[in-house]
């Protein structure tokens, strides 16, 4: 029995040993940084990530390029990472440690064969087909597997120049006053990319800059697709008050004054510092097409948002001083606010005495 238990402790113990020995054995990475002129390249950073448990190490390449990392835990999972200057130039991932001989990591932070694979992937982006040079570095099923991120990554790209082509055919035509061609490629930009707010901003103008040169039923419809336009727009940006401003105008054009106020209002809401330009820009429309009633209280709406506007003030004036009547003896009575209109106009721009042109009011 004695002779037993001592053959059970002996071999507790040798357990022991054998366990602690498995424990402490570890590994090595070893490679080479080679420069595109095919000489190892000094002073490069590599980077040891150990993934299965948290772990970290680095080292430099040596005056040829060599480099070598020992005393990684076995086992071990690694990725190992190349950089130049903070850039990373190669990674390997999925890198494990073993006892015994290094790890020789072939091909790693190859700099030229590097820039070879970036060429030929470009090239296999471009053409939506996988290389040769590609080819030999993939099994089957990575073939396959990339052949359809080719082509998804193809098509994407020939969208993306097509939306490009068409946004700058746009504008090309927007500057010139083209506005027929610029509303149809801004179309076609809308139908490869709906969720661009910039090409419906661009084809709400077209419409709306269009709509100056038509009359009647032509001019109206014009209008009817600005505002279509400028209100997609508007879903993208909410807050824009730029937009408010001009989706007003074209309201305002339609005849739809409360409508227009609203939109114009809100873009006061959003942008305070510009709400008397945004209601001077409401009265100066309605004017323009006879609407005298509205565009005072618009001037009115101007002037309360920015007393010291000038042009609100003379506008304001201008726009009262249709509302003059005559008394029997020929006499002008001006309406309610004119005088003062004008007033506070030459008190906000009081004119230069050194000036001889003409004054207004």
């Amino acid at each position: 029995m004695m002779r037993l238990l001592r053959k059970a402790a002996l071999f507790a113990v040798a357990s022991v040993v054998t366990a602690g020995l498995a424990f402490g054995q570890m590994g090595t990475f070893t490679g080479k940084v080679v420069g595109e002129d095919g000489k190892g390249m000094p002073g490069v950073e590599i980077k040891i990530e150990r993934k299965d448990i948290k772990g970290n190490w680095k080292t430099k390449s040596g005056k040829k390029g060599d480099w070598t990392y020992a005393g990684m835990p076995v086992p071990g999972q690694f990725v190992i990472t190349c950089e130049l200057n903070g850039q990373v130039i190669d990674q390997l991932s999925g890198v494990r440690s073993q006892m015994g001989d290094p790890v020789e990591l072939k091909e790693f932070c190859d700099v030229g064969k590097q820039k070879k694979r970036q060429a030929a992937q470009m090239k296999a982006m471009e053409t939506g087909q996988v290389t040769q040079e590609l080819a030999k570095e993939m099994t089957a099923e990575q073939k396959a597997a990339y052949e359809k991120q080719l082509k998804a990554r193809s098509a994407e790209m020939q969208k993306n120049k097509a939306l490009n082509d068409a946004y700058n055919a746009g504008m090309t035509a927007f500057q010139a006053k083209d506005f027929p061609t610029a509303i149809e490629n801004f179309k076609k930009a809308g139908e490869l990319d709906p969720k661009q707010s910039a090409v419906w901003i661009q084809l709400a103008q077209s419409y709306d800059n269009m709509a100056k040169t038509k009359t009647g039923a032509e001019k109206e419809a014009a209008l009817v697709s600005a505002g279509e336009n400028y209100t997609k727009a508007l879903e993208m940006l909410p807050a824009d008050a730029g937009l408010h401003n001009n989706y007003g105008l074209v309201l305002a054009q339609q005849k739809k004054f409360a409508e227009a106020q609203a939109e114009l209002e809100k873009a006061a809401a959003l942008d305070p510092p510009g709400g008397g330009k945004y209601m001077f820009n409401l009265g100066a429309v309605l004017t323009n097409i006879g609407q005298i009633d509205p565009a005072v209280n618009a001037f009115k709406k101007a002037v309360e948002l920015d007393p010291k506007y000038a042009p609100a003030w003379w506008q304001y004036c201008s726009a009262l001083s249709g509302k003059l009547t005559m008394t029997a003896d020929g006499k002008p009575v001006p309406p309610e606010g004119m005088k003062e209109a004008c007033e506070k106009y030459l008190e906000v721009d009081p004119p230069d005495p050194t000036s001889k042109a003409p004054r207004a009011c």
